[in-house]
């Protein structure tokens, strides 16, 4: 089988290698990758920002889905045939986080899910919807269900809220359709007049250009009106955008 790996940090340094495909152990699971996501950690982790010190080789990319091509001994939740996704950190399967459960974070901790095959844990998968396709699925264990625990278990988003969104990379985009799912009303910041009219197709009612609008914090709490301000905000600049909003 091929798969790809990281043998130094520094994208010109990837490349694509051969073994043979693996056998599962007790409780784990053979998985054909049928599709891989490519999100902004998996580039970071290739550049060596995420995690300088992780250790090479290594295999990127934590979100891939795939149909279940064996089972080890004691497996009972898969079959053979069965469209699976790996959850990004694999022992994380319920409750508070804890720090040691970033020991087996995909794609960084560990081996990820660039590789035609793949062995994961009973419990690292889960099951994939007949309506979603490969490529869907693999899309969802990092910047889906960020956006979901951030609105929906967290937040409580409801119907008549008001949301604002930063940007439109994968958990900002996948925030605004679980906003306008539950009803909500959607703000969203770029800086591409393209990518804001991309994002109002989507469903946002307003978006904003933040190199236009460099305070765009105080045009989006005017947006709402007498609201003063939007209900939840998906906060992923960290530092260079915190202040405003908070405004």
């Amino acid at each position: 089988m091929k798969f790809v790996q990281i043998p130094a940090l520094g994208i010109d340094a990837l490349e694509i290698r051969e073994r043979e495909v693996p056998t599962p152990g007790a409780g784990e699971v053979l998985v054909r990758v049928r599709a891989v996501a490519l999100n902004f950690r998996d580039l970071r982790v290739v550049q060596g920002l995420y995690d300088p010190r992780m250790p090479l080789p290594r295999v990127p990319c934590s979100d891939g889905a795939g149909e279940v091509a064996a089972v080890g001994s004691g497996v009972s939740r898969w079959r053979t045939g069965d469209r699976v996704a790996g959850i990004f950190m694999q022992d994380w399967i319920t409750g508070p986080a804890q720090e040691s459960y970033s020991a087996s974070a995909l794609g960084g901790a560990i081996d990820g899910m660039f590789s035609e095959y793949v062995v994961l844990k009973e419990h690292g998968l889960v099951a994939l919807p007949a309506h979603l396709s490969f490529e869907e699925g693999a899309t969802l264990p990092c910047a889906a269900v960020t956006a979901w625990n951030s609105l929906v278990v967290q937040g409580r988003i409801k119907a008549g809220d008001s949301v604002l969104v930063q940007g439109t990379g994968g958990v900002s985009l996948f925030a605004l359709q679980l906003a306008r799912a539950a009803g909500a009303r959607v703000i969203v910041t770029s800086s591409s007049a393209e990518k804001l009219q991309r994002a109002l197709a989507l469903g946002a009612a307003e978006g904003v250009n933040y190199r236009e609008v460099p305070e765009w914090g105080k045009r989006v709490r005017e947006l709402t009106g007498r609201r003063g301000g939007v209900d939840h905000v998906v906060e992923v600049g960290g530092s260079g955008t915190l202040n405003q909003s908070l405004i």
